[in-house]
């Protein structure tokens, strides 16, 4: 009945059908693949934690033994997998895709690359989602070192892994009987998984609006209209001419 039932965007269906291996998977596509960009990594991690503080009568309980190297598996040998497919493939294995959330992930990660460096920046990306599965592949193709890469990515993997998995695994021996308020901290888990995406796609709409939006067009549309109906001032005169005052009778220029 769980195959039948899986959703490909549900933490706890991964981890209900597959286990610490379903761990393993998600992570290592996330990070590795580029068609793993929609994977929920964040919230499966927490979640699995989570599962961990579980009684063992629970409907879904994983063993935080289990869960701890299968997530660090997925997230060093997906990166390592992402760089060398960068290395082979080259930018035409990012061009190739017609995806707007990739796209906006591809600009993302050369500007934290710009903006931070090749440390720094491989492992920020590890906790943005889109950008952690596109930053591998353009790391090779941009060809960061191999040992530069190969070290800071170890580092970023490590702590994104391991340190959302055991922050779910605190919050959940913290609270006590946690198998009766499982759903709805799973439901919250999943909601502020997508909070940082949700940020990324409105900045990037915001990047995108063109200047002079709404009422600012108009008003430069209107200016740029009275300044071509402005009569041009005499040869000669200088500074700026006075509008005409409605009646006044015009003055006579007697030299």
């Amino acid at each position: 009945m769980h195959v039948l039932a899986f959703n490909p965007l549900s933490a706890d269906g991964y981890l209900s059908s597959l286990g610490a291996f379903g761990v393993f998977l998600v992570l290592f596509a996330e990070t590795g693949l580029l068609i793993g960009f929609f994977l929920p990594g964040d919230s499966l991690l927490f979640t699995a934690g989570l599962l961990c503080t579980t009684s063992s009568t629970n409907s879904v309980h994983l063993n935080l033994a289990e869960v701890l190297p299968a997530a660090a598996a997925g997230a060093l040998l997906g990166a390592q997998a992402g760089f060398w497919l960068g290395q082979r493939g080259g930018r035409a294995l990012l061009s190739r895709s017609g995806n707007r959330h990739l796209q906006r992930g591809v600009a993302r990660s050369e500007e934290i690359l710009q903006r931070y460096g090749q440390g720094k920046a491989i492992v920020l990306g590890r906790f943005i989602p889109v950008v952690r599965t596109v930053l591998n592949p353009l790391a090779g193709i941009l060809e960061v070192p191999a040992r530069t890469f190969l070290l800071w990515q170890a580092v970023g993997g490590l702590v994104w892994s391991l340190g959302v998995t055991l922050a779910g695994y605190g919050l959940g021996s913290s609270v006590p009987n946690i198998d009766k308020y499982l759903l709805p901290i799973i439901a919250l888990i999943v909601v502020l998984s997508l909070l940082p995406l949700a940020l990324e796609l409105l900045r990037s709409r915001r990047e995108g609006r063109p200047q002079g939006h709404d009422g600012d067009s108009g008003v430069r549309r209107r200016g740029a209209a009275a300044t071509a109906n402005r009569p041009a001032a005499p040869s000669g005169a200088a500074g700026f001419e006075p509008p005409e005052v409605p009646g006044a009778t015009p003055t006579r220029d007697n030299g």
